[in-house]
């Protein structure tokens, strides 16, 4: 069985950081983001395509140098072709049952539960589905008592929504969608799902969390998320440090800390340098960043070799 994952954005959102590497490998603790979309795949998924068109060189090294257990293909998109025209760039190796995500999901969702009821209730395609207080921003479905959806609308006003649960971005299909995409630029959103639903789409709504970590700002959220469900982890060395202080759930790897105050909610790579009266909370520092004498972190993406000097005073801000 194979997976696509939709990664072809520019990651814009997170410049300067997405200059120097692509979105899905900036690491969410620890962890490149799209191996939080690879890593829980069912065994079942020998092989994982990803649709990209910004620096495949780099992702197919990393692929090269990081064994995931399963086969990896990327395939450049030579301009933008939207959602839609991504899978259909990929069709040639969709010959069977495929999973799809959206290249920012960070979710709880059982891949293996929501495959079981695709297979149970046949049809075209599953998608994920996640409640939220205001679906302004998304894709909103309705579904019959059966789960079949029976309406999708792509970011209606708040008062016209049909419900309050979104498309989460997370998809099986059946080949047969292949059929219903058109050549040139497709958006599934806007163009294909409403004209299958004749077809079977259903709804496979789920607990725990989601977040679309495609901003800073969600990034960030989805960090918090993660932590709250780890707990965190602090390397002993830096639990034996003197003068080190400690709040809430923390991801800090073996680095060169001083005296300082980090959390809650910081990771810090291996390698990354914290400096005397520091201060870090809801922030990554990644490898070879520098955090100066008395400096301030809060809300921010501390990219590798980033300086912040002694004193600064940084939030809500990415630094690469």
């Amino acid at each position: 069985m194979k997976a696509l994952i939709l990664a072809g954005g520019l990651g814009t959102r997170l410049r300067p950081l997405t200059f120097s590497m692509p979105k899905p490998v900036v690491p969410l603790l620890g962890k490149p983001l799209v191996r939080h979309l690879i890593d829980p795949l069912p065994e079942e998924v020998d092989t994982v395509i990803l649709a990209v068109s910004y620096m495949k060189d780099y992702l197919e090294r990393y692929f090269r140098d990081n064994d995931v257990g399963r086969t990896i293909i990327t395939v450049n998109e030579d301009q933008p072709l939207g959602t839609g025209g991504a899978v259909r760039n990929v069709a040639r190796y969709l010959d069977d049952t495929f999973f799809a995500f959206n290249g920012d999901v960070v979710c709880s969702l059982d891949l293996s539960s929501m495959l079981r009821f695709h297979r149970g209730h046949g049809g075209i395609g599953t998608m994920a589905l996640w409640p939220v207080e205001d679906p302004s921003a998304f894709g909103v479905v309705a579904a019959d008592a059966s789960g079949r959806i029976t309406q999708f609308q792509e970011k209606p006003p708040r008062e016209e929504a049909v419900s309050n649960l979104i498309n989460a971005g997370a998809y099986i299909f059946e080949p047969e969608l292949l059929d219903h995409i058109p050549e040139g630029v497709v958006s599934l959103e806007r163009q294909v799902f409403p004209q299958i639903l004749h077809r079977g789409l259903h709804g496979f709504p789920f607990e725990g969390y989601w977040v679309d970590a495609g901003t800073r700002e969600s990034f960030l959220r989805a960090q918090r998320t993660l932590l709250d469900a780890s707990g965190g982890t602090v390397a002993c060395t830096v639990r034996r440090q003197a003068g080190v202080e400690l709040e809430g759930p923390n991801l800090i790897e073996a680095t060169h800390l001083e005296p300082c105050r980090i959390g809650p909610y910081v990771y810090i790579e291996r390698g990354a340098e914290v400096h005397r009266g520091a201060l870090i909370a809801d922030s990554m520092v990644l490898a070879g960043a520098t955090i100066g004498q008395g400096a301030v972190v809060r809300g921010s993406l501390v990219g590798p070799g980033a300086r912040v000097e002694d004193g600064a005073v940084v939030t809500d801000s990415i630094l690469a």
